[in-house]
């Protein structure tokens, strides 16, 4: 009896405490990524708690996930070339939209695309381009072009490789004039050796948040980047600089979406519904500084941002750039090349 009169007590006690506890969301996203700020104005609004964890490279991201992540977390933020995947690998959840009604702020650009249909599994959530941030140096003039890294006369040292596979092997093809979706055996392994060759001039392989520091920090010249990382370096150091490469690069859209297995599908929902929404999504713009796919968003930004064309290329760059495609079976072939590029 006394036993079970403490255990009555106990159990008791315990709901309380589960009573009492807010919701938890859990976030899995690239670093420095969400302002802050949103954050806690989530938390607030919806009696919750946010935890997040990060991750720099997408391929890890997915690794994550598929290890056990898909029911640890309820958002993540998929590149576009990784939706189909998660989908066909049945790590998704589809979008509730009665949930979402935030759905129809976004451009019509950005909404319903080709990896996803009607948003049945995924939101935009922001876009922007890969490129080259460096320290300018006065009186040197400097090629717009992937020949920093992959011509060793025109090389910047100390200059860096991005850590992210197809993010390489892209601007080392499309240096060559190839595709950056290429599954020719010959161009890709052109490109492996283009980048083996770089590996051995580069100091480090870092992620697109790293190697923005590490430029402003003075550690590097050169960085491959994201245009995100990118326009805050150049805020922070007005003596560093970002470009697309004349030969062409990648435009990329990141994307919102719910784990198949989320803890809390419900709460999951909201948030994306939370950042969908017009101040929120000016307000996450203004923080990472990459574009918004947000028409409803895009209203409340002034010229600053949409004036600079490291966040907003101009037509004549934006026609030099691919989006990423899923490949399949075909994929194995970049596997391959970067299991190569990494233990060579």
């Amino acid at each position: 009896m006394r036993k079970s009169g403490w255990l009555s007590l106990f159990l008791a006690a315990m709901a309380v405490v589960q009573a009492g506890a807010a919701q938890q969301l859990r976030l899995f996203i690239w670093s420095e990524y969400i302002d802050p700020a949103i954050v806690k104005q989530f938390e607030a609004q919806f009696d919750c708690k946010v935890t997040i964890d990060l991750y720099e490279e997408a391929e890890s991201m997915l690794a994550k996930v598929q290890g056990g992540g898909v029911s640890l977390y309820d958002v993540v933020v998929p590149p576009d070339h990784l939706v189909k995947a998660m989908v066909a690998l049945n790590l998704l959840a589809p979008l509730r939209h009665e949930n979402v009604p935030n759905l129809k702020n976004l451009d019509a650009r950005f909404a319903n695309p080709p990896y996803d249909r009607g948003n049945k599994f995924t939101a935009a959530y922001q876009w922007g381009t890969v490129g080259v941030f460096y320290r300018a140096e006065p009186g040197v003039k400097v090629a717009e072009s992937w020949s920093l890294f992959f011509d060793a006369s025109k090389q910047m040292k100390p200059f860096g490789l991005i850590d992210s596979q197809r993010d390489l092997i892209g601007a080392a093809l499309k240096f060559k004039g190839h595709s950056l979706n290429s599954t020719d055996p010959m161009q890709l392994r052109e490109a492996r050796d283009l980048v083996l060759e770089a590996k051995k001039r580069s100091t480090s392989f870092d992620g697109s948040v790293a190697a923005k520091n590490k430029v402003v920090a003075k550690g590097l010249k050169a960085g491959i980047v994201y245009s995100g990382e990118a326009a805050r370096g150049m805020t922070d150091d007005k003596a560093t600089r970002y470009f697309i490469p004349k030969e062409g690069s990648q435009i990329w859209q990141d994307n919102l979406a719910v784990l198949a297995k989320a803890p809390n599908r419900d709460l999951a929902e909201k948030f994306i519904n939370f950042m969908l929404d017009a101040r929120v999504g000016a307000q996450l713009s203004k923080f990472t500084q990459f574009a918004t796919p947000n028409a409803e968003a895009r209203k409340l930004l002034g010229p600053e941002e949409l004036s600079n064309p490291a966040i907003y290329p101009p037509a004549s760059v934006m026609e030099k750039l691919e989006f990423l495609e899923d490949l399949g079976a075909k994929s194995r072939l970049y596997d391959e090349v970067w299991i190569q590029i990494k233990t060579r």
